[in-house]
């Protein structure tokens, strides 16, 4: 069921992780956002996204109002930031656990990567979900101990005060995938797209089961990306989220998420991407030069604005 914000006036959003300076693919991301939210006589927001406190840095932040003020672009004020909500994202998973739909899982990625190495030492292939990570290979063993957890507690004393062991306090948390989609039930989960702000949605159907049980949180992240986006989608209102296609295939776990918690449904676009010489995305990981670089090597804004739009 899609839950629509009637009436609601268009609201974009423009989401860098300051773990690096923007690049030109960020420019061109930023700039077809502003280009709808202007088509469709919206609202552009700006959003940083900072769960992962480890990489977060400050000089980023600021680089990035720098990086988009030299291209023109302005947004509404305040700027959410992702770090300043965490207790958000904490109580999304406590609700999520305490439905059934989501468990502990200790399990760290040494640990996954080795069972994984085991399984296929045998010849036989690992799934994976479509960012190519290997799927959780403990699920079984940790659903069990929730279970037996729940048993243990239904059984013991009540006592005064939160209760002991919820297992959503701390520690990584995944999403049980198959509670999830009995939950939804078997009608198939659908989006609505948008080819250009012109044109008519179209509903399409989706698929979520192939990302298995995904991190919702992590064990040095409150929050990961796919559970913080879709909350702070529904906190501001976004009505139309336009974004790269290598986030299109998460768009069905976003939209299960979206089922699950209740929040409405916003209309999705996702533009091409900017690719480097070796046939890849650009990525700030792989070292693709920043907005910051280019301009300190005598690019005007006008420039980059171009190279943008035609990579």
């Amino acid at each position: 069921m899609h839950r629509r914000m009637v009436g609601s006036a268009p609201k974009l959003r423009f989401a860098p992780s300051p773990n690096g300076y923007l690049h030109l693919g960020h420019a061109l991301s930023a700039l077809v956002v502003d280009d709808w939210a202007k088509a469709l006589r919206g609202t552009f927001l700006l959003r940083i996204e900072d769960t992962d406190l480890s990489r977060r840095r400050s000089e980023f932040v600021h680089a990035i109002y720098e990086d988009l003020e030299w291209l023109g672009l302005s947004w509404e004020e305040p700027v959410l930031m992702q770090s300043e909500h965490l207790s958000r994202y904490g109580d999304a998973i406590d609700q999520l656990v305490s439905d059934g739909l989501a468990y502990p899982a200790p399990a760290s990625r040494s640990e996954i990567n080795r069972a994984v190495a085991e399984h296929e030492a045998s010849g036989k292939s690992w799934p994976r979900d479509p960012d190519g990570g290997p799927l959780y290979p403990f699920a079984d063993r940790d659903k069990e101990a929730k279970r037996a957890e729940r048993n243990h507690e239904r059984n013991a004393p009540v006592r005064d005060g939160p209760a002991a062991g919820r297992g959503s306090d701390s520690g990584p948390i995944r999403l049980d995938m198959d509670a999830a989609l009995a939950r939804i039930g078997p009608s198939p989960l659908t989006v609505q797209t948008m080819a250009d702000p012109t044109a008519d949605p179209v509903t399409e159907n989706l698929d979520p089961s192939v990302w298995g049980d995904v991190l919702l949180r992590g064990r040095d992240r409150p929050a990961t990306y796919h559970l913080a986006v879709v909350l702070d989608d529904a906190f501001q209102g976004i009505t139309h989220v336009v974004r790269g296609k290598d986030i299109e295939p998460a768009t069905s776990l976003h939209r299960l998420l979206q089922e699950l918690l209740g929040l409405p449904t916003p209309i999705y676009h996702h533009h091409h991407l900017i690719m480097g010489r070796d046939g890849r995305k650009l990525s700030k990981s792989e070292g693709a030069k920043s907005l910051r670089n280019l301009r300190r090597n005598g690019l005007s804004a006008a420039e980059a604005i171009d190279l943008a739009r035609s990579g």
